[in-house]
Order: structure tokens, then C-alpha cells, then sequence
């Protein structure tokens, strides 16, 4: 198959990919904990493989010094860029956060919106997290197995308030990170090659949509938080 160079697409993506397992294992998704036997179909968590895709010189594996111009790789659902790399990424480090805060917005919240929009959170990234582990594999892209660092630290400011305070924390920490990447993900669809980029990107976009959608039901929405979204898309 040709390589196909696409224009390079500015993004304020989170970290780059890593592989080190996570200091906190009870605070992933169960899709994202250690697999307790190998071989189970469809998960990318068995044998010889890390963060969901096939190790180095496994089989499956991409080759060494496979990847084309531009950090192109080639796969069979057509040219896997940078671009299309970091949405990957970014996809899997949004589920090892948020699933975490919308299970401690059932512990953490007295309301029941709030509560709501965390059950959203929990159902929408759990079936991202399998389709990006599934995608990811097949593509031979290298996806981490924990939330960035600034990440970790919106969860934990979460773990330490409560009620009130708890409601504004999560809400607008979470609405600031959907409307970012709800840009992105429209970038995304509309320069990538990739045939499984182009279905991922529109299941996230239907799922962050709904996101945005719960956590403005819960009226705590600030104009500060929209501002900061503005800002970040708009730069």
C-alpha cells in the first residue's frame, strides 16, 4: 500500500503514550485491569503485548523501521498518522480518568444530576475503552495504561471533596475536557485516511456529545469553564 502524508493537524492532545502500568489498579475501568489468563479474543490484553497492542517483535506486530514519512505507518484500513495516533491515545487516557469520576460521583455527590451524568461517563467510556483497545491493535498503535498526570490530579481532587464542592469540581473539570476534545475529534474525522479512525471518531463524537449534554443538565456549568473551552479551541 502507498503511503499518504495528510496535512499535519495542530492539537492540544494530552501526553504522549506510555506503557507503565498504573500505581492505582482499583481505579480503572474493569477493561483496563491486568487480564487474569491470556488469550481472551478481541481485548488486546493477552500474551506477549502491552497497553493493548502487540509488544515489539511479537506477532502481529509492526516491524521496526516500518512507519513511513511523517510518522505515517501503513495498516490494512489505510494510512495510520500522527494525528490518528494521538486520538487513539487520547481516547484511551480520557476512560482511565473519567470512569474513575463518574464512579465517585456516586459515592462523593448528593445529586442526583450529577449522579446521572456519572453513570453516563461510566457506560460511555467503557465501550469507547474496548473499541480503543480492539482499534488500537489492529493498527499496531501503542496505547497507555494510565491517566496523564494532570489527569490523576482532577481525580484527586475529586477523591478529597464532597457534596457541594464535589458537584463543582467534577462538572466543570469534566465539561472543560469534553469540549476540547469534542473539537479535536472533528479535526480528526474530517482529515484522517483511516477507515477505523473515521468509525471510532464518530462513536466518540456521539459519546461526548451526550457527555457535554448530562453535565450541562446539572446547572453547574460556569461561564469561567466555557470561557477556558473558547479559549483552548479557538487558539
Amino acid at each position: 500500500m502507498s503511503l499518504i502524508v495528510i496535512a499535519t493537524v495542530v492539537l492540544a492532545f494530552q501526553q504522549d503514550s506510555g506503557n507503565a502500568h498504573p500505581s492505582d489498579p482499583d481505579s480503572l475501568p474493569a477493561a483496563a485491569q491486568p487480564p487474569q489468563a491470556a488469550g481472551s479474543a478481541g481485548t488486546g490484553t493477552g500474551g506477549a503485548q502491552t497497553g493493548g497492542v502487540a509488544a515489539p517483535g511479537a506477532p502481529g506486530a509492526p516491524a521496526e523501521g516500518e512507519a513511513g514519512g511523517n510518522g505515517t505507518s501503513p495498516s490494512v484500513a489505510g494510512p495510520v498518522t500522527e494525528v490518528d495516533k494521538k486520538f487513539l491515545i487520547a481516547v484511551r487516557r480520557a476512560g482511565l480518568w473519567e470512569i474513575p469520576a463518574g464512579r465517585l460521583a456516586q459515592t462523593n455527590s448528593n445529586n442526583e444530576a450529577v449522579k446521572r451524568a456519572g453513570h453516563h461517563l461510566i457506560d460511555g467510556h467503557a465501550m469507547l475503552d474496548q473499541l480503543v483497545r480492539e482499534d488500537a491493535k489492529i493498527l499496531g498503535v501503542a496505547i497507555p495504561n494510565e491517566a496523564s498526570e494532570e489527569q490523576q490530579g482532577w481525580v484527586a481532587q475529586m477523591k478529597a471533596a464532597r457534596g457541594a464542592e464535589f458537584d463543582r469540581i467534577f462538572v466543570n473539570l469534566l465539561r472543560a475536557a469534553h469540549g476540547k476534545i469534542f473539537a479535536i475529534i472533528g479535526e480528526v474525522r474530517g482529515a484522517t485516511q483511516n477507515d477505523l479512525i473515521r468509525r471510532h471518531s464518530k462513536v466518540a463524537n456521539e459519546t461526548v456529545l451526550d457527555h457535554l449534554e448530562v453535565l450541562e443538565d446539572t446547572g453547574l456549568v460556569t461561564k469561567e469553564t466555557l470561557e477556558d473551552v473558547e479559549a483552548a479551541v479557538s487558539s
